[in-house]
């Protein structure tokens, strides 16, 4: 696993919506989330960057949303989420999503061989959609310190 520590300030404006992932359920809140944000964007013809985030935080909170590509716009219907990561782990999985909680697993122990502490937000950013598993790409960004 090569991971990637990067010193230089990430900003990611992010609309969505947040929720609590029940009996720690993230990805089927997180679907549900994007189930709900999804008809709001395509309702108010918001144009966006297409790839979907997640943001993992404490106490099993969720956020499912996307880049638009206009910030300036306020009345969207939608959740309004500033991420700042001054300091962060970067890893691309190439690969099936079922092998992401693994994935992530190992990017933590990785990130503790550097003598580095790993903390939230953790953030997974999709690539765009194919049928073919083994090509699938998800950035994954964990904030470190």
């Amino acid at each position: 696993m090569k991971i990637e520590i990067i010193n230089k300030e990430l900003k990611l404006d992010v609309s969505g919506f947040l929720g609590v992932a029940a009996n720690k359920n993230y990805a089927g809140t997180a679907f549900a989330l994007m189930d709900k944000m999804w008809p709001v964007i395509k309702a108010k013809g918001l144009k966006h960057k297409g790839l979907n985030i997640w943001i993992y935080e404490a106490n099993e909170k969720v956020f499912a949303g996307v880049e638009l590509e206009d910030t300036s716009i306020t009345d969207t219907g939608l959740e309004q989420k500033t991420i700042l990561l001054p300091r962060y782990a970067y890893y691309k999985h190439i690969g099936s999503y079922s092998q992401l909680k693994q994935a992530g697993d190992n990017m933590r122990n990785e990130i503790q061989k550097m003598g580095l502490k790993a903390r939230l937000p953790y953030i997974e950013i999709y690539g765009h959609w194919t049928n073919d598993e083994s090509k699938l790409e998800t950035e994954m960004l964990m904030a470190v310190e």
